[in-house]
């Protein structure tokens, strides 16, 4: 039941967790940390010496997008700070001609943008391919360009991004997502009109349900 990952370990390959050791005192943040927007963050595989560094975020919930169980060192780190875990299983692969799910990925933005899961931690292995493309479908609904979508998959791609998760981004229909309950809706106010903070939307639906999602065949 154990996720791991080395430094070696490619997307799609048996993971083993590496032991890291943090210095006392010292806050250590998981490979490939880095915020999207306020109480939105992304990485790659938090390790136990993360949790300290994870803590001072005060999450609500982690967006998982790997298929493989949660490690139990994980999800005891969960329940003991209250953090919820929505998983939704993305194979990892490297095959040109297998893209990720646009249903599974649907779902997950829904996650995403219900507001009442912020602050949220993205994450699926090396926080490069699956976050990236979450992370790229997000940029779509913000009606960033797709050059600077690009360019921000491929800053923590690096060598690593893929024509075929770029594709899928440039593919992918927002419009259904435009409108959901709770959703965080981007204006730009404030000092100048190009300062930008979140708003979010208020509506009486209902909180989703959700905790897993995966793709049937």
């Amino acid at each position: 039941m154990v996720v791991s990952s080395s430094n070696r370990r490619e997307e799609g390959e048996p993971m083993v967790m590496p032991k890291v050791e943090a210095q006392e005192g010292v806050l250590v943040p998981p490979l490939n940390f880095a915020m999207v927007e306020r109480g939105i963050y992304r990485s790659g595989y938090p390790i136990e010496s993360n949790f300290g560094f994870l803590q001072t975020l005060n999450l609500q919930s982690i967006i998982y997008l790997c298929p493989e169980p949660y490690p139990e060192v994980n999800s005891k780190f969960l329940r003991s700070h209250g953090i919820k875990l929505f998983q939704f299983g993305i194979d990892g692969n490297k095959e040109p001609s297998v893209t990720i799910p646009k249903d599974v990925i649907t779902e997950a933005l829904r996650v995403l943008l219900d507001a009442r899961n912020h602050p949220v931690l993205i994450h699926c292995n090396r926080g490069k391919h699956r976050t990236g493309s979450l992370v790229g479908c997000l940029r779509k609904l913000q009606n960033w360009c797709l050059s600077s979508v690009f360019k921000e998959y491929q800053q923590f791609a690096g060598v690593k991004a893929r024509i075929s998760d770029m594709r899928f981004i440039q593919m992918f229909d927002v419009s259904s997502l435009r409108h959901c309950p709770y959703s965080i809706i981007y204006q730009y106010q404030g000092y100048g009109v190009y300062s930008r903070r979140l708003v979010y939307k208020e509506d009486n639906s209902q909180k989703p349900q959700i905790t897993s999602f995966f793709r049937l065949n």
